[in-house]
């Protein structure tokens, strides 16, 4: 079979777990209204071998903003503690199919990583098929991981706000289109609901299905749809930073990789200042 610098499959993981140079990471993680955590799940059942990967604690403490990326030097130390090297085969999965890995894949490409994949179909299909199963923490081994942040990958509300007056890049919008159009209250109390003037729509349930990344031509079909030219110049965008890393999945899988994700998302913007528009895109 092809490599797939995407995903591995279930198949392939199964045969190699164990496997010197390979590293899994649980990067499970939950809206906060659902009351679920990652690691407390984790804790519970993980696929052998695995680290968890929490993506409220390896960011940004200090800001006010949910899961911003931290400094090079806490996401080094952070790599290290886990035991997953930059040189490392990297593979990543999510308790939901396809929801946080691509956020954690994302962030480990962009300080560096040399070699990382993500499980398709993720937690729930090593489920369906009965594969093996741990609990606790597992063994971890020394590992390097000399962090280096491709800042040109991750857009800040400046970025974002030259951009729309500029036209030098497309926004795209991972979020629910009734969050979009600003229809319902967002998750986050007190902010703003509407979205980044001039934004595009691509909801990522039109991208994922059952857990999975839906095939080409649906893609690009949704994306055609949202009225975004792959061609040009996007910046990723959802309520958190997030989801927005699976529109960048979603992209890249086309050979039209994002120019940027922003970091700060709609928790940034709808809490500022900045101007916000109401319903369909324009």
């Amino acid at each position: 079979m092809a490599y797939d610098p995407h995903f591995v499959s279930t198949e392939w993981l199964a045969d190699h777990l164990g496997a010197p140079n390979l590293v899994i990471v649980d990067g499970s993680w939950h809206m906060p209204a659902t009351g679920r955590s990652g690691r407390a799940e984790y804790l519970e059942r993980h696929i052998p071998g695995a680290v968890f990967f929490d993506l409220d604690a390896i960011s940004d403490t200090s800001s006010p903003l949910p899961h911003m990326l931290p400094s090079e030097t806490l996401f080094r130390a952070a790599m290290e503690a886990l035991g997953i090297g930059r040189t490392m085969k990297i593979v990543v999965y999510d308790t939901a199919g396809l929801f946080s890995a691509p956020r954690v894949w994302w962030t480990l490409k962009v300080f560096g990583a040399v070699d990382v994949q993500i499980l398709d179909g993720g937690f729930p299909k090593w489920l369906e098929e009965g594969r093996p199963l741990e609990a606790g923490e597992p063994k971890i081994y020394p590992a390097s991981f000399p962090a280096k942040l491709d800042r040109e990958r991750v857009a800040s509300l400046a970025d974002v706000a030259s951009a729309i007056a500029s036209g030098s890049a497309q926004i795209l919008d991972a979020r629910a289109a009734e969050r979009f159009r600003g229809e319902v209250p967002e998750p986050r109390v007190g902010l703003r609901s509407g979205h980044i003037p001039g934004a595009r729509n691509l909801p990522v349930s039109e991208v994922v299905k059952e857990g999975r990344l839906a095939d080409a031509d649906t893609l690009r079909a949704a994306i055609a749809a949202s009225g975004i030219d792959p061609a040009k110049p996007v910046i990723t965008s959802c309520g958190s930073g997030v989801t927005a890393a699976i529109l960048w999945l979603a992209l890249d899988t086309l050979g039209t990789p994002p120019k940027a994700l922003y970091d700060g998302s709609w928790t940034e913007w709808g809490g500022s200042d900045r101007p916000i528009a109401t319903g369909p895109a324009d």
